[in-house]
């Protein structure tokens, strides 16, 4: 039998049972849908980790203040050898800078290290110069230069606090409430920032605690409209002016925490003199020189840490390992997305398996005829092979129109979805590879059939 012929049988066949051909290639196009959704899902989280990660240097280092390590009581403090000293026979040093008094160390930054006592709260390291009212740890910049001094292989450092603050101005019609970061100069460059307009804050801004401030893109539009117009305006920031120095460009990812998009940058010291207060919890950014030498880094990062604030507990986390936990995390999903597909792949498969032997018990006067004209098993195997292929192809077809109509619905859920042609042909080869490994043996049942047999079946 010739090939057209063949198809010409096969065409008759399919359109003669449309709504049986439908029903059974739904298991095909649900998973024809699931597959090309997730590679379209697999490709936008990986796009997604990207750009988030796009402004991060690989070899940045945050630390941040946890919490303290261990408590310290009342009880313990008496246990030891002297006691508790008796207050009331103590002068009064409320009126002093640090706000009481200090024992078992010295009142200066890098004196004595190890278990200390202090007015205040209790707890070994540094004295109140340190610590806020609460007796929480605020890393300083002379942390940093402690941390460069004595951990080697550091390229350059910053640190940076964020807090919310009233903002007006602009087109503002109503006061709002934005995210305002306090930075040093060197910020941008190690975050990768750029420019849209302006400079962004300097050094002597941040010396003389001037009210200069750098806005965010998103920033920048909801407040006057345009980076142009924010260029050099003014904005309240609970009610005093700040001079906008500049915009930055779009950026659309998280930078050390910070989303610069929707952030307005003010100077470290003019922050905390004019917004926080002392009541910040600042994180501290160094960047490695070498990335290979980041995990040694970080332990020497906690070994200066720990000699400094011997009674604390710190975060210290790296930029590639956020990246590499969040490309774990978007690879996981993807996997299990392929494990449900397959799964869809399978079922749809055994559909379309069953459907072929019913056809072939349907049909076994039809084979009997076919055979008793001169087709060969070749002819029968083809015939009901290339039904079973048309079949899967029709499904995959379809799980893949869907899949475009429902792209919308999942991408309002906040997903990252980048359909390619690529997701598209895989989608398709996977359906007619379906249909053809589970449409084989009804198609090799149907070509052994006896002839005799086969016009005799009723």
């Amino acid at each position: 039998m010739r090939i057209t012929e063949l198809l010409r049988l096969v065409f008759i066949n399919l359109m003669q049972n449309k709504f049986k051909v439908i029903l059974t290639s739904v298991g095909i196009i649900v998973g024809s849908a699931t597959i090309m959704l997730v590679f379209a899902i697999g490709t936008g989280g990986q796009m997604e980790v990207a750009e988030q990660f796009k402004n991060l240097n690989a070899g940045a280092i945050d630390i941040t203040y946890e919490g303290s390590a261990s408590s310290f009581n009342m009880e313990d403090f008496a246990a030891m050898e002297g006691g508790i000293p008796d207050m009331g026979s103590m002068p009064d040093m409320s009126s002093m800078p640090g706000g009481g008094a200090s024992f078992g160390g010295s009142s200066e930054r890098g004196g004595s290290r190890g278990g200390g006592f202090s007015m205040g709260g209790f707890g070994g390291g540094r004295g109140n110069s340190s610590r806020d009212d609460r007796n929480k740890v605020v890393l300083t910049t002379e942390d940093i230069e402690e941390i460069e001094t004595f951990v080697p292989g550091i390229a350059d450092s910053t640190i940076s606090y964020t807090t919310t603050a009233s903002v007006e101005g602009g087109e503002l019609e109503e006061a709002g409430s934005y995210t305002i970061a306090g930075v040093k100069s060197n910020y941008r460059e190690m975050s990768n920032l750029t420019m849209a307009i302006g400079e962004f804050l300097t050094d002597e801004n941040d010396e003389n605690k001037e009210k200069y401030c750098v806005l965010g893109a998103t920033v920048a539009k909801e407040i006057f409209g345009s980076a142009y117009d924010a260029y050099d305006n003014i904005v309240y920031i609970d009610g005093r002016p700040y001079v906008v120095n500049g915009v930055l460009s779009e950026m659309g990812s998280v930078s050390s925490g910070i989303s610069p998009d929707t952030a307005i940058f003010i100077p470290y010291e003019t922050g905390i003199k004019y917004i926080t207060g002392s009541d910040i919890s600042p994180t501290v950014t160094v960047i490695a020189e070498n990335v290979d030498d980041v995990d040694t880094i970080m332990t020497n990062i906690e070994t200066v840490l720990a000699d400094s604030y011997s009674n604390a507990s710190f975060s210290i986390s790296d930029a590639g390992t956020k990246m590499e936990a969040a490309s774990k995390s978007n690879d996981t999903l993807q996997l299990l997305l392929i494990a449900m597909a397959a799964i869809v792949f399978i079922v749809g498969g055994i559909g379309i398996m069953n459907v072929l032997f019913v056809s072939v018990k349907e049909r076994t006067n039809e084979i009997g005829i076919l055979k008793a004209l001169g087709c060969k098993k070749r002819d029968i195997l083809m015939e009901f092979l290339f039904e079973a292929c048309f079949m899967s192809f029709i499904g995959s077809i379809l799980g893949v129109l869907i899949s475009l109509g429902i792209t919308p619905i999942i991408e309002s859920f906040g997903v990252r979805v980048e359909l390619s042609v690529s997701g598209a042909v895989l989608s398709l080869a996977f359906g007619v590879i379906t249909g053809t490994l589970f449409g084989f043996y009804p198609a090799f049942k149907a070509s052994r059939l006896i002839p005799v047999v086969a016009l005799n079946q009723e």
